[in-house]
């Protein structure tokens, strides 16, 4: 069976995600395949809108397949990575800026590439099973493939929460937090396919949604009170289990610089554009001077969940998080890259 499914039907473009071993993880390839597909289809006129699913019982997307960055950089070859996050990246921003209607079909696990997929789309819908997070700061990254913008879009502090801890928000977390839409039981999932694929009419989506469940994370005060300072302030101030965890078991570095990240969109007030470009500073730079390859290593590859980080948590100055996000200058992700 073939990685992916692109195909027409009826007057929907219906690209499926079929790596169930793998829980649909995205490779480059994969990648590749739904940037044609989007090319191809954005001036026929046969197609009106574009169905985005997996067909997997557990997950949408559960992430990027890392397993050749990593072969790769530990060799020393840095730039095959680099070129992957470049490309990916390019995708990323054509499906989030496609002219027309996508609709995406998040349900169980949607995490890392599957968020910059399936979240940038207009029409996002998740159903009971869906657990939708950004766990990249448990591999010594941060937050990409666009997901540092939802983040930065986020209520309050739940950006800094959501990208520090990698928390996997339920449907009515996902609907709260921007990552979503609108929630449809999976139960009436094939019949509103079916409907996009005959009409083309994107409204169908909200005619079958309901109302989603309450969303915990609107409660919880204590994300504001702990996210809004540095990594040395959350770090003291959490008390929350989950949360304790996920600060001692993450890349300080990555941490340090996803708060960062996501503050500096927020205020930039930012599109994908500049999010993807910002991302890629930090991106381009994580095997030579980050955590990646150790949390890889830890995380997927060895698979002892120990991984020695470059840093301890007050380790990280001010002054690494900048030079972590600095420009890239001729080296940086440019617009014609996507263009």
């Amino acid at each position: 069976m073939s990685d992916i499914s692109v195909r027409v039907d009826g007057v929907a473009g219906r690209i499926t995600l079929t790596r169930p071993k793998a829980l649909n993880a995205l490779t480059y390839d994969m990648a590749m395949a739904i940037e044609r597909a989007l090319d191809d289809w954005a001036d026929d006129d046969a197609v009106r809108l574009v169905v985005l699913e997996g067909d997997c019982e557990k997950a949408f997307c559960a992430g990027g397949d890392v397993a050749e960055l990593y072969r790769r950089g530990r060799a020393g070859d840095y730039e095959y990575a680099r070129t992957f996050w470049r490309d990916e990246y390019r995708m990323n921003a054509k499906v989030a800026e496609y002219r027309k209607p996508v609709v995406s079909f998040l349900h169980g696990f949607v995490m890392g590439g599957g968020v910059g997929i399936g979240c940038h789309v207009a029409h996002r819908v998740v159903c009971e099973s869906s657990q939708i997070a950004m766990p990249e700061c448990a591999i010594g990254l941060v937050p990409d493939v666009g997901g540092s913008l939802l983040l930065s879009r986020a209520p309050g502090r739940l950006g800094e929460y959501l990208g520090v801890t990698g928390h996997r928000m339920d449907a009515g977390d996902a609907v709260h937090c921007g990552f979503a839409d609108v929630f449809v039981p999976e139960a009436g999932w094939d019949a509103l396919k079916a409907e996009l694929c005959e009409s083309g009419d994107a409204d169908a989506v909200a005619r079958a949604a309901v109302e989603p469940p309450a969303s915990a994370l609107a409660r919880a005060e204590w994300i504001g009170e702990c996210f809004d300072g540095d990594l040395a302030k959350v770090i003291a101030c959490v008390r929350e289990e989950e949360a304790v965890k996920a600060v001692r078991k993450g890349s300080p570095l990555s941490m340090a610089c996803t708060l960062e990240l996501v503050r500096r969109l927020r205020a930039m007030d930012a599109q994908i554009g500049p999010a993807l470009e910002m991302e890629f500073r930090f991106t381009a730079r994580s095997m030579e001077h980050g955590d990646f390859l150790e949390g890889v290593r830890a995380a997927l590859i060895d698979k002892d969940r120990s991984p020695v980080w470059r840093h301890r948590p007050e380790e990280v100055t001010e002054a690494e998080v900048t030079a972590m996000l600095a420009p890239l200058g001729e080296e940086r992700l440019k617009w014609e890259d996507w263009a």
